[in-house]
């Protein structure tokens, strides 16, 4: 070939290339200029819209008065306990089962003879009222919150903070990391509002069909408004976690920070590949090493093991009234059903254990307190809805669509019943200030380690308000 041909055929080649690269670099400008008009387009808020959950039809006028509210029990109450608890039936459980098949009933026995012969609701309930209760009515609905301010110190900032709990759960999961936030922590201290939500222990059921976590949250935001808080901070998990991410959303220029515990990104394509490359090239994909231990093997650690522990989440989604009636009338039935969660979700592998490993993180007396706030208000049904009412259309709804722009802090325990790496996070939530993985503790941080809790709540409130 000829000096002139080969000038001719490389200058040629040159310019295919060189106009491949400008199409490709066209492309790709294109891209990124179309990604940042779709995310300058994207919604950042949610509507708050409103709602009506009582009886019959919305009155022209509310109270909208505060109420102190304190619990009580009676000899009659106990009794009726008792004659039920004397009444139970038990299956025998298969030969090494453990907690494999759910609540062993060898191990039963043992929690109901506590419970009907050492367990003193009465006692029980002096500890519950030993913050203030109070209720208040909003769209409805009698809601039930305790508040508890620190002590008067000087040079102290007092910082709002509302703790939401989820299900099983209640208020009292908190009771134990309350004295650790209101105290000072150098010269920060929380002001703690804990409320329940609508159908869980003493917060009043809705009477209609509707009422899922925006409904909630925007009932909680009435609540702050109404305690005279302009701004504050949430923390959340489980249902938590969702209903506080919802006021988030809603509101934004109230929530000064959102802390959660549980958290789950919007699934897209970059998720998908991340999980099939993260195991090898886990850099490549925003993974650190303990994102790769807690994700792989994922089939068994997130497919096969949330299938053998969501079955109550289809029956509560589905059916929740039917199961609910077993539940609502059987006491031994009930903490059966709640306290089989904190076993398993507490540690998975407590399943292998004859006693679920309940009296490893939890006292007898702590787990059956929070089944008596069940029991007591008849509101395991009512609790069990709102799975139903949240799942009924969850895709389409706009706050699954919809991401988190406040400052958040995600606290990743290592026995949470999924793990999301902050890469996925920041899918949903972006404007992550800080992402620590916990080293113990499962699915009810406060109830096991409250003290981690507590100190990663104080390092995230400190770094957001740079105090």
């Amino acid at each position: 070939m000829s000096l002139d041909k080969l000038l001719r055929l490389s200058t040629a080649n040159f310019s295919a290339s060189l106009a491949l690269l400008s199409l490709t670099s066209a492309v790709a400008i294109g891209g990124i200029l179309a990604y940042w008009v779709f995310r300058s387009k994207e919604a950042k808020t949610i509507p708050i819209g409103h709602g009506w959950w009582g009886k019959g039809k919305k009155p022209l006028s509310e109270d909208d008065q505060i109420h102190t509210f304190t619990i009580t029990t009676s000899d009659e109450e106990i009794k009726d306990l008792h004659a039920r608890l004397d009444l139970t039936r038990y299956t025998d459980p298969l030969e090494d089962s453990h907690f494999n098949f759910g609540f062993n009933s060898t191990y039963l026995k043992r929690v109901v003879s506590h419970w009907r012969n050492v367990y003193d609701w009465k006692k029980q309930v002096a500890a519950l009222n030993q913050y203030p209760h109070f209720k208040t009515k909003i769209e409805g609905l009698d809601v039930h919150f305790i508040r508890v301010c620190p002590p008067s110190r000087e040079n102290q900032k007092v910082v709002p903070l509302m703790l939401v709990h989820g299900w099983p759960g209640s208020f009292y999961e908190f009771y134990k990391i309350i004295p650790l936030l209101t105290q000072n922590h150098d010269g920060v201290a929380f002001e703690v509002i804990c409320p329940s939500i609508p159908g869980y222990g003493y917060s009043e059921a809705p009477q209609k069909k509707g009422f899922d976590s925006v409904a909630a949250a925007r009932i909680f935001l009435t609540l702050m408004e109404r305690l005279g808080f302009s701004q504050f901070y949430l923390h959340g998990g489980d249902w938590g976690s969702a209903i506080t991410t919802n006021m988030a959303q809603m509101k934004p220029d109230c929530v000064k920070g959102l802390h959660l515990t549980m958290f789950f990104p919007r699934r897209n394509f970059k998720m998908s590949l991340s999980l099939v490359i993260g195991r090898y090239l886990p850099f490549l994909v925003g993974f650190t090493r303990e994102d790769v231990r807690r994700i792989y093997p994922y089939f068994q650690k997130n497919v096969w093991q949330m299938l053998e522990e969501t079955g109550y989440m289809h029956i509560q989604a589905t059916k929740p009234d039917t199961a609910g009636c077993a539940v609502n009338n059987s006491p031994v039935g009930l903490a059966a059903y709640i306290l089989e969660k904190f076993s398993s979700w507490t540690d998975m592998k407590y399943r292998d254990l004859s006693d679920g490993g309940l009296e490893r993180m939890f006292t007898l007396d702590d787990l059956l307190t929070n089944v008596m706030i069940y029991w007591t208000t008849s509101s395991m049904t009512s609790s069990m809805r709102f799975y139903k009412e949240n799942f009924g259309n969850l895709i389409n709804r706009l706050d699954f669509k919809t991401g988190v722009f406040v400052p958040t802090g995600l606290a990743a325990f290592p026995n949470e019943l999924m793990h999301n790496p902050k890469v996925w996070a920041q899918t949903k939530y972006r404007n992550i200030y800080s992402y620590t993985f916990m080293p113990r503790g499962g699915h009810f941080p406060a109830f096991e380690e409250p003290q981690l809790l507590a100190d990663d709540i104080v390092q995230f409130v400190k770094k957001v308000g740079k105090i």
